[in-house]
């Protein structure tokens, strides 16, 4: 017998706590009443980056549950069980002071075909668009879900969304994350991590895992720095990297360790989309030529605009971005290049370039022959001389230069990359790309 529990909406980005905290922490209670080792698999699932009332990084969570009928109880009743220390944990660890948090929690443990399709369909839409609290409804009416709101109820959206992307997530692309949670008694003090660990388990471990660490930007990058429970997290690909780099990092004394399957690193929140279709808070993959230079502006922004003929677009490498910005800097128009990123404010947030084609060539003033120097214009299609030599020549030649860059893929630095995006060593290797590590 299978249930599934979405969980989201219980934390808050000012006072702490971390939607993910519940799995340990349901763990224990439901082996504490007598229920047992009953969490088969639990899923992290992020949802659209873009949502402006998100907490940090738009997450929720589902349990996958296991359950065995007991002797003298019937499926019902113990299903009902279930709920109750669901909701009883929810209530407790979730932040209800924090107008923000409005936490919902949802249960599915009869799933036919025509709810499988609708939920699903809900949860991608999760994904790339803002979501309103009468769709997540509709649905859980329409199909007799049981589920318990808080407050305005938003976290039924996640929690129905989380349970829909992880009924299919093991077939498709997906990663693990490994989150270490600390002792209650260390929620309040300055996190202790020893850095030159972390950095040793990322040497020992990568590709395998990735965005533990910014080498280039000499920090760990996989510890938050709020009030939270969480210690840190270490994403991967292979479930057993993961753990060995775990058991290389010295740290302060964890409460408990939980290895999810996750969304994290897929770029599932993208859709390939022409300029003219472009939606706010969507996220998207994007065709263009670049028709207007890289410039700066005042906190260290670097913006510029592509066009496909029809529409232009703003794009933009924000201050956090760093080195990357370095790379857009060097664009000139004519590139042609895919831009990957969210649609906020008329303006695409570059997560990563794919520079498809460069604008290698310059029109120059020919050299004249004998004497190697460049000649003159005589003015408007009147030609060139040369002054010394006399020489004279029509047209201007066309040259190659250097641009001191390559066509391919270039991605922000593990410190700016966002959960959902998919760094750049879990590209294909016979793809041409530049990762930032």
């Amino acid at each position: 017998m299978i249930l599934f529990v979405g969980i989201d909406d219980t934390d808050s980005a000012d006072k702490g706590m971390c939607t993910t905290y519940l799995v340990p922490i349901l763990k224990e209670r439901f082996v504490y009443y007598g229920f047992g080792d009953i969490v088969d698999k639990s899923y992290l699932i992020r949802l659209n980056p873009n949502i402006p009332f998100k907490t940090r990084g738009n997450g929720a969570i589902c349990l996958r549950l296991s359950l065995l009928e007991e002797k003298g109880k019937n499926r019902r009743s113990i299903i009902k069980d279930i709920k109750y220390v669901v909701k009883e944990c929810v209530e407790e660890l979730a932040i209800f002071s924090d107008p923000k948090t409005n936490p919902g929690i949802v249960f599915i443990d009869d799933l036919k075909k025509d709810a499988i399709k609708d939920i699903t369909d809900f949860s991608k839409s999760a994904l790339h668009r803002i979501i309103g609290i009468d769709e997540a409804k509709k649905i859980i009416e329409e199909h007799n879900l049981d589920y318990f709101e808080y407050k305005n109820g938003r976290g039924l959206i996640g929690a129905l969304s989380a349970i829909g992307l992880s009924l299919n997530l093991d077939k498709m692309d997906h990663t693990y994350e490994l989150i270490a949670y600390r002792l209650s008694s260390n929620l309040d003090k300055k996190r202790r991590i020893d850095k030159q660990s972390v950095f040793y388990a990322d040497e020992v471990t990568y590709p395998k895992t990735w965005d533990t660490v910014d080498r280039f930007n000499n920090k760990i990058v996989f510890s938050p720095a709020g009030k939270d429970p969480v210690l840190y997290g270490i994403r991967g690909d292979d479930p057993y990297a993961i753990i060995k780099a775990s058991d290389l990092i010295i740290s302060e004394r964890i409460r408990s360790k939980n290895l999810f399957i996750t969304n994290q690193g897929t770029d599932m929140h993208l859709n390939r989309e022409s300029i003219n279709k472009l939606k706010e808070y969507g996220s998207y993959i994007v065709y263009g030529i670049i028709s207007e230079a890289p410039y700066d502006i005042k906190g260290g922004h670097v913006f510029f605009e592509i066009t496909d003929g029809k529409k232009s677009v703003k794009c933009a490498a924000f201050e956090p971005t760093k080195q990357f910005r370095k790379i857009i800097r060097i664009l000139k128009i004519g590139d042609v290049v895919e831009i990957y990123g969210g649609f906020k404010d008329d303006t695409l947030n570059i997560e990563k370039i794919n520079l498809k084609r460069l604008n290698n060539t310059i029109h120059r003033n020919p050299i004249c022959p004998f004497c190697g120097k460049r000649m003159d214009s005589l003015g408007k299609n009147q030609g060139f001389k040369c002054k010394k030599c006399k020489t004279h020549k029509e047209d201007r030649v066309v040259e190659k230069i250097d641009r001191g860059i390559e066509e391919g893929f270039y991605e922000v630095p593990p410190l700016a990359r966002r959960h959902l995006s998919k760094p750049l060593v879990r590209f294909d290797n016979n793809i041409k790309k530049y990762p930032f590590r």
